[in-house]
């Protein structure tokens, strides 16, 4: 349940990539927050220039026996899947890690039959159904650099997995205004572990003691970096907004 209580008077930063930080920011601007908007992550094109992913996805189209799921693990690997699609009918089955990663592929007509209740690698796990008697093929697109968790427990349950690089996560450029008023914040958002490696490293010892995060992933690591944690619930951005609001009704 959102908790109605204003944030005028806070600072937030979002540090989520540029493009994908809007409806964050919106949200805690319209609650009144002041907002330093620092993506922390880029995202790029795979050193290969997406070949693999592009061929994999092509052979799967051509032969419905080469793999029986393709699985998507975040809104960007979805959005490449989606283009290189091309609205072409992919036989097999689609799963997303969660709803807002279902939304590009659901966006351009297609149909994800897995999404689990936990929007996290280990909550797709739990309801990942097993492999048929005579064995299963998994396509897993992700980032370049991302958890084991997923492909390794595809094969610990017996699917044979093919992991493609969908996209990269590369560090952009901060201006120095950015900087300043980021460190001077009073709470940070995470949304990816990534973010909270990248934002410790450029922003140094000066940085906001509090850190509201989107999952135990980020949550964790957070944690681990020394930040006071608050983690969404649920794990959302609506989910992250509540347990901002939640953190400025406790006293901040």
């Amino acid at each position: 349940m959102t908790i109605s209580v204003s944030l005028a008077g806070k600072t937030v930063v979002v540090t989520r990539a540029a493009g994908q930080a809007g409806s964050l920011a919106d949200a805690l601007i319209d609650r009144g927050a002041t907002v330093v908007e620092m993506p922390v992550v880029a995202i790029a094109e795979p050193l290969d220039q997406g070949l693999a992913l592009a061929s994999a996805i092509d052979a799967i189209i051509a032969d419905s026996s080469v793999n029986d799921w393709l699985v998507v693990t975040s809104p960007n690997g979805a959005r490449r899947v989606a283009e290189l699609l091309l609205g072409r009918q992919i036989p097999g089955r689609l799963a997303a890690v969660g709803p807002k990663t279902a939304e590009p592929l659901r966006a351009a007509g297609y149909s994800v039959e897995l999404v689990p209740g936990r929007a996290v690698a280990e909550g797709l796990l739990e309801d990942f159904p097993a492999p048929p008697p005579e064995g299963g093929r998994v396509l897993l697109a992700r980032a370049e650099l991302a958890r084991d968790v997923l492909p390794d427990g595809l094969r610990a349950a017996g699917w044979e997995v093919d992991v493609v690089v969908a996209y990269r996560n590369v560090e952009p450029m901060v201006e120095p205004d950015v900087l300043l008023a980021a460190r001077d914040a009073d709470l940070v958002t995470f949304t990816s572990e990534s973010t909270v490696r990248r934002f410790s490293a450029i922003v140094g010892g000066h940085r906001p003691a509090a850190a509201a995060c989107i999952g135990p992933i980020s949550a964790a690591a957070a944690r681990a970096a020394g930040y006071q944690v608050i983690e969404a619930d649920p794990h959302s951005v609506a989910g992250l907004v509540d347990a901002v609001e939640c953190w400025a009704a406790n006293g901040a």
